[in-house]
């Protein structure tokens, strides 16, 4: 049977008339919680509103969740008279000092990470998937390391940064790699190296608490899952929706390796590091290596073995079919990062950029009926 899982979002706030990130997520989040609870929460940074989905037992369920968090969080902008954008960095905006949130847990931040903390004005797309307990958790999470730089590349969102074009598909990940803790996780031997090294991470003052512990897979510090966290937020629910499937299937197959006693590939962290900077820089377009060889390969193609490799969990959990045409509109219309500079080249205009990703919003009328979906 297929384990639960669920979604975590974030979203930028946005001035409707400059298109700029403004500081209030706070009176944001305080609408959409009146629907949502304390599944819509605001972030370190005032320009961040987040929301997440309950745990779900099939796609349908989770696809709809989405849907309906994000037609709640976009209401509750629009009351006040605020937009929700769904990239993974902002594409306007003066972002430096950046506004911190209230209290004493962000204000620990602050102290620790200094100016870290400015480059924290991200949007991410975590995905949590039940685990028997943290012991496979963390197994799990070796068999995973190898495609971690295929889902980076097939989830970029995030080509501009504050009114420039920074070269890559994913410049999300590219500031978030300056963390002390964060990227690809270390090979583990077990749960006991993985508390150890924790432990001492805490102990030297890397980390601030353990829900500072950034690397891209995790046992969660609070709850019975395993969290992949290395994704931009979506473009579309659909795509949220799809990269929920395909890490809920990666964790099933990699329990079932787990379970048969098959060890887990071991690329080294200096391989991973170089996929992951060309997964970044050009995203599912982009020619990439495959970590598990060593050998040169195209991002897509590799996104498609990746399909390959969880059929069988796709099959029993019935999503195969959705989850391969998802695939394929994916490879045909581009990632989130190819769309937005389409729509950029549509007028030359950030602030379309901006439109375009707007949540629960139908495209902009200046936008071809035909490029519609495409952007």
């Amino acid at each position: 049977m297929a384990p639960r899982f669920g979604i975590e979002e974030e979203y930028f706030v946005v001035d409707p008339r400059s298109r700029r990130v403004v500081p209030r997520a706070g009176p944001v989040v305080a609408r959409a919680a009146e629907v949502l609870g304390d599944r819509a929460s605001t972030e370190l940074i005032c320009f961040l509103a987040e929301a997440k989905t309950s745990p779900c037992d099939d796609l349908d369920k989770l696809t709809e969740q989405i849907r309906s968090m994000r037609a709640t969080m976009a209401d509750a902008a629009r009351a006040e008279g605020l937009m929700l954008v769904a990239t993974g960095t902002p594409v306007l905006g003066e972002l430096l000092p950046p506004p911190i949130s209230p209290g004493p847990r962000y204000a620990d931040s602050l102290a620790t990470y200094r100016a870290l903390d400015d480059e924290q004005c991200i949007c991410s797309c975590h995905v949590h998937v039940e685990m028997p307990d943290r012991a496979r958790a963390v197994q799990v999470s070796n068999h995973l390391r190898p495609w971690l730089p295929t889902l980076l590349a097939m989830t970029a969102n995030s080509p501009f940064w504050a009114g420039r074009d920074t070269g890559h598909a994913c410049w999300r990940v590219m500031s978030w790699a300056r963390w002390p803790v964060a990227g690809p996780p270390p090979l583990f031997e077990s749960l006991a190296h993985y508390e150890d090294l924790v432990g001492t991470l805490l102990g030297c003052g890397a980390l601030l608490d353990l829900a500072t512990v950034f690397w891209d897979v995790r046992p969660s510090s609070r709850l019975p899952t395993l969290e992949v966290r290395l994704a931009d937020v979506a473009l579309t629910t659909e795509e949220a929706a799809l990269f929920a499937a395909l890490v809920r299937a990666l964790a099933q197959v990699a329990l079932a390796a787990v379970e048969d006693g098959a060890d887990p590939p071991a690329p080294s962290q200096e391989m991973l590091r170089a996929a992951y900077w060309l997964a970044a820089r050009d995203g599912l377009a982009g020619k990439g290596v495959d970590v598990r060889t060593g050998r040169p390969a195209r991002f897509a193609d590799l996104a498609v073995a990746l399909l390959a490799h969880v059929r069988p969990a796709l099959d029993e959990s019935g999503d195969y079919e959705r989850v391969g045409e998802g695939l394929d509109r994916l490879l045909a219309e581009g990632t989130g990062a190819e769309r937005q500079r389409r729509a950029h080249r549509l007028r030359g205009r950030l602030s379309d950029v901006v439109d375009a990703a707007a949540v629960g919003c139908r495209p902009p009328a200046w936008i071809p009926a035909g490029e519609a979906r495409k952007t």
